[in-house]
């Protein structure tokens, strides 16, 4: 069966921050883009961060981008690649007095400068302390308000969008290049092959294979399975970050930005718990230090509520006026899902799923690379990974709050300028393989062939009540082992899945079967991956191995599906131009 086929210079894979800033840089480059997106653009996941985008412009007093480059060096427990790490923190303030360009509209002080609010793991003087204030925010809603900046900027460029079209397969030659995916328009049901000297995906994270979680129901890994059935590596999967506040029995986020405006943690007894294992950082220790301490005081019987099985986030002293001022959408969000409002009562909150440090592994010019003939980073030519779904590596095994929304658009705007220069070296158009849709045709008439087969909705509750229970923020070695056993046979479960409606138009069972294909290939890697590692560091805490072991762990991970087969490379510990920062122990 021939499918359609439309050619474009590049495509762009996902519409949230780094999507729309890569489809920003190669539209005003003049160049043909095609943006597929599962949702309207400004409903992608990125709305939801709350906090701030980290960057040290110094508008609240001294600051450096060294001293952000510490801070992200300790926050990822040393795991992060130094050389991205650098480039990641030299660029955050001309990417954000960019988006103030654009027109995103930040907090201002009385001087007219961007206000800025303090973050967990943000620290003056490299880590010595006091707190830096280097979150630039809009209200807590600093990721609604650049999404909608940069989608404006992409119409202004002419980019053309496809929306509520879900990307399925990648489309390789017998060479290793990549020459654009095969998709699904949701409206017609038709799957066309979308051709392109480049494909970029910046298709976010794969949050949803937690029961709790902060994630949309969006997230769903999809760029992690197109790649990893594509046979390329997924990096360092074993490290998700669980978010200290989520709301209990919701998992909606509550902002790290709440502790940064003065709001504070406490247990049953009213104790300012955080002292105990952050004496300096306190409330604003880095996330995984913060959500091990809170399933520690659960664990010890320290919870609240009848079931001892939440915290509570105090907030009310700060009075009405800064919490409408700072923080009007906690406050939006503890009322509609808490029942509580923070100007009087404290919020019930609990550790949980937020955010994937791991994914498709690049350089920090966006660039997809693999391991391949003696060279660890071989380039994969015409293939570009952004954001969440990538692994630059500047996050290593812990994400300091802010960053995420850096990393969208410092690589976004790298990865389009990434691609801009690939398609002026190579000017020509290669040919399709005769079996450039074949896996998708394959999988495709599976789905509509399943007879007697199971339930998504069955298979998927199964695939997240196995993660949460055995992978979750502490890892012990016997749920390990078993959580490997039974995420295989899920594996096996999604590959008998049926659906019912075999109708075309807008068919969300389809759908979300073709994402449940993508969700246990995340789940696999992050389950197998975390089985491998035999220590502790940054997210990854295991019950048997207490310590960081840099003799023998100070390396990445890398996980193919042929086979659940394990691989690893060096962690580039030298900076572009700084001073190298040596691995020590990570005291906040």
């Amino acid at each position: 069966m021939a499918l359609a086929t439309r050619k474009f210079d590049a495509v762009v894979v996902g519409a949230g921050g780094a999507g729309l800033r890569a489809a920003l840089q190669l539209s005003e480059a003049g160049l043909r883009v095609a943006v597929l997106s599962k949702v309207f653009p400004t409903r992608s996941h990125t709305v939801a961060a709350q906090g701030g985008i980290g960057a040290a412009l110094g508008n609240m007093g001294e600051d450096s981008w060294l001293w952000h480059m510490y801070d992200t060096i300790k926050g990822s427990d040393w795991l992060g690649d130094q050389d991205s790490i650098e480039f990641l923190c030299r660029e955050a303030p001309k990417v954000v007095i960019e988006l103030e360009h654009f027109g995103m509209p930040f907090d201002r002080n009385d001087n007219g400068t961007v206000y800025q609010r303090p973050f967990g793991g943000h620290m003056q003087n490299m880590g010595a302390g006091p707190a830096v204030q280097r979150s630039c925010c809009a209200a807590d809603r600093t990721g609604h308000a650049m999404v909608h900046t940069l989608y404006q900027r992409n119409v202004r460029a002419n980019t053309q969008f496809f929306v509520e079209w879900l990307a399925l397969d990648l489309v390789r030659d017998a060479s290793g290049q990549v020459l654009g995916v095969t998709a699904l328009e949701m409206e017609t049901g038709e799957v066309s092959i979308l051709q392109a000297r480049a494909t970029l995906f910046a298709t976010g994270g794969s949050g949803r294979m937690f029961q709790s979680s902060t994630n949309a129901f969006i997230n769903t890994g999809d760029g992690l399975g197109m790649a990893a059935r594509a046979g390329i590596p997924l990096e360092d999967m074993e490290f998700y970050q669980f978010h200290p506040t989520g709301v209990h029995g919701a998992g909606i986020l509550i902002t790290e930005g709440v502790r940064g405006e003065g709001g504070m943690l406490l247990n049953k007894s009213g104790e300012r718990f955080m002292e105990r294992y952050a004496p300096n950082a306190k409330d604003l220790a880095s996330r995984d230090v913060v959500s091990r301490a809170m399933a520690t005081e659960i664990k010890e019987g320290r919870g609240c509520g009848p079931g001892a099985d939440y915290l509570l986030l105090k907030l009310d002293h700060l009075g009405p006026e800064v919490i409408d001022k700072r923080l009007p959408g906690i406050r939006e969000i503890s009322i509609k899902f808490a029942n509580v409002d923070p100007v009087k009562d404290a919020i019930p909150v609990v550790p949980t799923a937020h955010y994937q440090m791991g994914g498709i592994p690049t350089n920090y010019h966006g660039e997809v690379i693999v391991p391949q003939g003696g060279n660890p980073s071989a380039v994969v030519p015409g293939f570009y990974a952004a954001g969440e779904c990538a692994c630059a590596s500047v996050h290593g095994a812990n994400r300091l709050g802010t960053n995420s929304l850096t990393d969208l658009v410092v690589f976004g705007k790298a990865a389009g300028d990434a691609v801009i220069r690939f398609l002026k070296e190579n000017p020509g158009e290669k040919d399709l393989p005769a079996d450039a849709a074949e896996r998708t045709l394959t999988r495709l008439a599976r789905l509509e062939a399943q007879k007697n087969g199971e339930s998504v909705h069955e298979v998927g509750a199964a695939l997240r009540r196995t993660m949460q229970a055995h992978c979750g923020v502490f890892r012990f070695p016997d749920m390990l082992a078993e959580g490997l056993h039974m995420i295989r046979e899920v594996a096996e479960r999604v590959g008998r899945v049926e659906i019912r409606d075999k109708s075309k138009v807008f068919n969300t069972a389809r759908v979300e079967a073709l994402e449940l294909e993508n969700l246990i290939e995340a789940a696999r890697a992050t389950m197998v991956a975390a089985d491998a590692r035999k220590e502790s560091r940054g997210a990854h805490d295991r019950a048997d191995f207490h310590r960081r072991d840099d003799a023998n762990w100070l390396k990445h991970s890398l996980w193919y599906r042929d086979g659940d087969r394990m691989d690893y490379k060096p962690v580039n510990l030298k900076p572009l131009t700084a001073e190298p920062i040596p691995p020590k122990a990570r005291t906040y």
